[in-house]
């Protein structure tokens, strides 16, 4: 059984950095694609970016150059370094695991239903 606990939320200014982790449990994390996504309240969840086993990433328009994601497979981590941060990116971040190695591009940003292991949540705001 597959489990994703985030860490690190919280309140940030405008302009400022927060990081995001997330943990997996299980024995074959190094082989599985994982995202990170963010939801407000209302609207529909949306990627922010994923990363594969090799590792590729593929970031959402909104956040590249701003964002970076990078995994630590020896110690089943995901994180998300978020710099210049503004309102707009407030929200409540999720990580999500699929138990295959590609991501298959921007195409899994906008999939939800294709990953199938979820965290949480972890709320972050910017103001």
């Amino acid at each position: 059984h597959v489990q994703l606990v985030e860490s690190g939320g919280g309140s940030v200014q405008t302009g400022g950095s927060l990081r995001l982790s997330c943990t997996v449990s299980g024995q074959l994390y190094s082989y599985y694609c994982m995202g990170w996504f963010r939801q407000i309240p209302g609207k529909e969840r949306e990627g922010v970016g994923t990363i594969d086993r090799y590792p590729s990433t593929t970031y959402a328009d909104s956040v590249k150059g701003r964002f970076t994601i990078s995994r630590d497979n020896a110690k089943n981590t995901l994180d998300l370094q978020m710099s210049n941060l503004k309102p707009e990116d407030t929200a409540v971040y999720y990580c999500a695991a699929k138990d295959t190695a590609f991501c298959a591009g921007s195409w899994s940003l906008h999939r939800t239903d294709w990953f199938t292991y979820w965290g949480q949540g972890t709320q972050v705001t910017v103001s």
